[in-house]
């Protein structure tokens, strides 16, 4: 893409990204929320409703993936951009507005939808309409959107829960604060749907409709196609990465930090604030990997993920095991989720968003993404039985070989794509 207006580039891509703002606020809002809605609905000992509510929207979220490529093949990416803002916003009203249990759920489930879409959309529109010297970069701009809104639920989570060592404080919380922390969601969705307007279709999406006609025929053909065996190797890899940036168990943190700090050692009060350093090394770490992306390459930075996570999580689970708390917990839950930040994070989106042809592009994003929410859901809802049934340090040690197991796939299987075009990446991977 030569003499391309990069400023406009820029526009686009950060428009199209603030669907990982409200990606990350929406998926992490709930662990804040968590101590005291299941208290006003009465299931706090009741691990199964427990794990229905924290899984529900990751439910939504397999829907919103699995009807994502195929209706962005033929309806296109920009107005399933939009559909993901609507959606946000209805499920932000709705959730803390409601006081039936049902209802409560079936408004993160509208949310999860949301997510699954933009999820799927938002990287895939950002590679298509990016030039190949900064594609990384821009598709890692995603995810820094996606640590931002989880930073911003957590400060917001924060801010909400007051002093609960105060009785009339905690009665608050348990009647309004958890619905303001899903309120609070409402004015960036209505932004992302105002600024979804500006912006274009996809220029590779235009090109296909005109080459081939769009439409539910193109949209089967294009399944048929991805599941054809010379895209076996490369729609294998796509899953991996994208079970595994789920599987190796980081973002457990995000939505059981009362469970994992609290076995750590610290109070309800102390938590939110371990959450909140958390998300800032999310952050900080994030822009690392805007960085390092384009001059380390995509192939290094999985790899020290896959690694760095692995060794972390076996300390971990030993600390555990031995039944330490403390700073040094923190301290190694800060460099977990510092690792992920500048590696397995923006790295799997970007990786998702490169490797396919662009002829199955929008249904294997979808695939792939769909992939990665089963990944997500059946980590998020066995954690709490695993941790139930083999303690911290067992669960953080199942984590660890899953890591292990990774590292030597993407050692074997996992190409360098910095620097080239789709087009090259196609013959590479597919066309050889």
């Amino acid at each position: 893409m030569q003499g391309f207006n990069k400023s406009f580039v820029y526009f686009i891509c950060l428009v199209s990204a603030m669907g990982g703002l409200l990606f990350g606020y929406d998926w992490v809002v709930i662990g804040g929320a968590k101590p005291f809605y299941e208290l006003y609905f009465g299931i706090s000992d009741s691990p199964l409703m427990q794990g229905v509510a924290m899984t529900t929207a990751l439910v939504g979220c397999l829907v919103g993936a699995m009807v994502a490529g195929a209706a962005a093949d033929r309806y296109g990416r920009k107005p399933l951009l939009m559909l993901s803002a609507v959606l946000f916003t209805v499920s932000a009203i709705g959730t803390g507005l409601f006081n039936d249990f049902t209802m409560f759920n079936l408004a993160r489930f509208v949310g999860g939808v949301g997510i699954g879409v933009a999820s799927a959309l938002a990287p895939m529109y950002i590679a298509e309409v990016s030039p190949a010297e900064i594609r990384g970069r821009m598709v890692s701009l995603n995810q820094m959107t996606i640590v931002l809104g989880i930073l911003s639920a957590q400060i917001v989570n924060m801010l909400l829960a007051r002093d609960t060592s105060i009785a009339d404080n905690m009665a608050w919380d348990v009647e309004w604060g958890w619905r303001w922390m899903f309120w609070a969601e409402t004015l960036p969705a209505a932004l992302f749907l105002v600024m979804s307007f500006f912006i274009p279709e996809s220029p590779v999406y235009l090109q296909l409709k005109k080459s081939e006609g769009g439409g539910h025929g193109r949209e089967e053909a294009g399944l048929r196609e991805l599941f054809h065996h010379k895209y076996g190797r490369v729609l294998l890899l796509g899953l991996v990465i994208a079970v595994f940036q789920q599987w190796c168990g980081t973002n457990v943190i995000f939505n059981y930090a009362q469970e994992i700090f609290v076995s750590a050692g610290f109070d309800v009060d102390g938590m939110f604030i371990n959450i909140v350093i958390t998300g800032i090394a999310n952050v900080i770490f994030t822009f690392v990997a805007l960085y390092t992306i384009e001059r380390w390459g995509r192939r290094k930075l999985m790899l020290l993920g896959a690694g760095g996570l692995g060794l972390i999580y076996f300390v971990l689970g030993t600390c555990y095991f031995m039944g330490m708390t403390g700073i040094l917990m923190v301290a190694l839950v800060v460099a977990a989720i510092s690792v992920y930040a500048m590696t397995l994070g923006p790295v799997t989106w970007t990786l998702l968003a490169e490797i396919f042809p662009h002829r199955v592009r929008g249904i294997a994003m979808a695939t792939c993404t769909f992939a990665l929410w089963v990944g997500c859901c059946t980590l998020t809802f066995s954690f709490p039985s695993m941790n139930a049934a083999l303690g911290s340090s067992g669960t953080f040690w199942v984590y660890s070989a899953i890591c292990l197991c990774a590292f030597i796939f993407l050692f074997r299987r996992c190409p360098e794509t910095k620097g080239q075009s789709l087009e090259q990446l196609e013959k590479e991977l597919v066309d050889r």
